[in-house]
């Protein structure tokens, strides 16, 4: 039996690597699973694992207030270094580029034990865009001794930076697993959950979602203009805006959004509601790379408030367009959709990102691994 360690520390990673943990999961006499959160997002992460019916075996507790992105590193790095003294350990899965990806990566390489990286060979090439996950991707590929990319344009990606081709698979993105294990009576009580807020959801509907680092300071201000702009003309349709938790972001888009009866608020919202508002949303704007992935499959059109994207096959297939903190390309994108009705805005009806198998493929591929 092979011990599988996964690190994650946020709601994204714990989406993206929750269907493959269910999938080890059915093998029990092949896997030991051991699930281990640094909580870099810890209400989030925890109430998403609950989601999937999974629980860590380890919480580390690594974030406190206002500390830098060094002490965040050493903190998590110090934390993951005991439990992997502590566990015989063959192996490391890591999704994304989170600190806690890269820290999850070394600390798996200072103990020589193999690093298995999921959505793998994303890129942007601008260390700054987005600020720091560019380079946590970048540093994450050079000790990975399996890199799981979700396209071809991401295996591409790692053989230009000279990885080894035999250590790359194109398995798609495991986001796409995770929306198809989203019962009817899940979305059914998402419903309800809107219904409870008051809040209509109808073909006239755009989520919003900013939270990136880089885009706080002026580009949250321009972004936020564009969003009152957009919500006085088109007063007939819904704005559901969940807002991060980040002073930087929360505080602005209250005081200047809040007194909009067009405009709803709401704190950050658990994984199947937020896909809810996905599914029947009309047009998503958003910073978020996750979202890039997943409104796809609802054939959503989806403006991009960045000015580099890693999901470039988004881009590629017309269902989304960059944007950035562009205050007047905010709106021209965004009126070319709403004054258009929902049905007629509809884009593709085949996600580039993925097709729902890509859990089973990396099982596979770590089962070959190992014997």
């Amino acid at each position: 039996m092979r011990t599988i360690a996964f690190i994650f520390g946020t709601r994204p990673e714990i989406i993206k690597l929750a269907p493959v943990i269910l999938e080890l999961k059915k093998y029990t006499s092949d896997y030991k699973v051991l699930i281990v959160n640094t909580e870099q997002q810890k209400e989030l992460s925890n109430q998403t694992l609950a989601y999937f019916g999974l629980k860590a075996d380890y919480n580390l507790d690594c974030m406190r207030e206002n500390q830098s992105l060094s002490s965040v590193q050493a903190r998590i790095l110090t934390s993951l270094d005991s439990v992997y003294s502590e566990n015989s350990i063959n192996a490391t899965i890591v999704q994304g580029d989170t600190m806690t990806v890269l820290c999850g990566a070394l600390t798996s390489f200072y103990h020589k034990i193999p690093v298995f990286h999921v959505e793998a060979g994303l890129r942007s090439y601008d260390i700054y865009e987005p600020f720091p996950e560019e380079v946590m991707r970048q540093m994450t590929s050079r000790v990975a001794d399996i890199h799981f990319a979700p396209t071809n344009v991401n295996k591409n990606a790692l053989i230009k930076e000279g990885i080894a081709e035999n250590k790359i698979h194109v398995v798609g993105n495991t986001v796409i697993d995770a929306l198809f294990c989203l019962s009817k009576e899940v979305l059914e009580e998402s419903r309800q959950f809107f219904v409870n807020k008051g809040i209509e959801i109808n073909d006239k509907l755009i989520l919003i979602t900013a939270h990136r680092r880089e885009n706080h300071g002026e580009r949250i201000d321009k972004i936020i203009k564009a969003i009152s702009f957009l919500a006085e003309k088109y007063s007939d349709h819904t704005f559901v805006i969940p807002v991060h938790p980040n002073p930087n972001v929360h505080d602005k888009i209250h005081s200047r959004l809040g007194n909009f009866d067009n405009i709803h608020l709401l704190s950050p919202l658990d994984y199947p509601n937020l896909v809810y508002l996905m599914k029947n949303s009309k047009l998503i704007l958003t910073d978020s790379g996750g979202i890039q992935e997943e409104a796809p499959s609802f054939a959503c059109p989806t403006l991009v408030m960045r000015y580099e994207t890693e999901r470039k096959e988004g881009i590629e297939s017309g269902v989304s367009k960059l944007v950035g903190a562009d205050y007047e390309k905010i709106i021209t994108e965004s009126e070319k959709i709403l004054q258009l009705s929902k049905e007629k805005s509809r884009l593709i009806s085949k996600n580039p990102y993925g097709d729902g198998l890509s859990s089973k493929r990396i099982e596979a591929i770590i089962r070959e691994y190992f014997h």
